[in-house]
């Protein structure tokens, strides 16, 4: 207790300045400046299949969709890769959605709600539907599996066209644990800035303010109390979870928690891969420093399971 007292002095001590002030961001590298944007909001057409395809022809209708939502602080480039192999193989879609508020500025990121961050997922399953697409699944990468979840579990969509789910390193259970006493302390931190490679910079946000970090928490609690619960998939739609063994954004133990607390409406359970990398969101390697062959091999695997599961 002595030692949680300290820390909450040790952080408003360091952090009462960042509330008073904006983040020293640069406009020319930053995504959370005011003159890089995520491509997807001048070029829809590039990202989401209902706007590359405003007609699809039955030839169309009959391909899989995936529908493909990117973490906290991310852009429509987490998926990027994925999006790629679908193209390389020719018979399935991925429509990639930029979560709201998101692809921005700090200003926008700072303000919104995590429903708002979910409305463009349910929005493109809606469009993507009403077309009369009737193969389709959903990925998550972090928090776009919590967000997925809710929107299924709250009856948000009509599941009746939904046949898979994908989770890649879910945060269900945060690593880092000062998220969980986000809301007291958010007031005090103001923002963190966070160190990205070079490669990175312009696709994720550098600096997390306060309130998305709160909104964060609230997503993971609440879903986190309904895993306890007791979930079941809608009829016909099964879950797989690729999760980092080492991973220091989402905690391993939530790969567990989504193999106990979901079953399929069969009653079976769903299927949970543990992959041997300390990599979050392992199956995005484009803009990092550090990857390897065997990450290389862990990523193309993650893809081709995926491909064999919906075809």
């Amino acid at each position: 207790m002595k030692n949680i007292f300290f820390l909450f002095i040790l952080i408003a001590f360091i952090s009462c300045k960042k509330n008073k002030e904006l983040p020293p961001i640069d406009d020319k590298v930053d995504l959370d400046g005011t003159t890089i944007n995520d491509s997807s909001l001048l070029f829809p057409e590039k990202y989401l299949l209902s706007a590359a395809i405003p007609n699809p022809t039955s030839i169309d209708l009959e391909k899989p969709v995936v529908i493909a939502a990117h973490g906290f602080t991310a852009t429509c480039f987490e998926w990027l890769e994925f999006s790629e192999f679908a193209t390389a193989k020719g018979d399935f879609y991925v429509s990639r959605v930029l979560l709201g508020a998101h692809g921005r500025d700090y200003k926008d990121f700072k303000t919104a709600n995590w429903e708002e961050w979910q409305r463009p997922i349910v929005e493109e399953y809606n469009k993507l539907q009403s077309m009369g697409y009737k193969n389709i699944s959903l990925a998550g990468a972090s928090t776009g599996c919590p967000l997925i979840l809710n929107m299924i579990r709250e009856n948000k969509i009509n599941t009746s066209s939904l046949k898979h789910v994908f989770f890649v390193d879910p945060i269900i259970l945060p690593s880092a644990k000062i998220l969980s006493i986000s809301p007291l302390i958010g007031p005090a931190i103001g923002y963190i800035e966070v160190e990205l490679d070079p490669g990175e910079n312009g696709y994720w946000y550098k600096y997390r303010p306060q309130h998305p970090l709160r909104e964060l928490e609230k997503l993971i609690r609440g879903e986190r109390k309904k895993l306890e619960r007791g979930i079941t998939l809608p009829n016909g739609t099964t879950m797989m979870v690729f999760k980092s063994e080492r991973d220091n954004a989402a905690d391993p133990a939530g790969a567990v928690l989504l193999k106990k607390g979901i079953k399929k409406s069969d009653g079976g359970k769903i299927d949970v891969k543990m992959i041997d990398t300390d990599i979050h969101v392992f199956t995005r390697l484009r803009g990092r420093k550090n990857y390897d062959a065997a990450n290389n091999k862990q990523q193309l695997e993650a893809f081709e399971t995926i491909y064999t599961t919906i075809k």
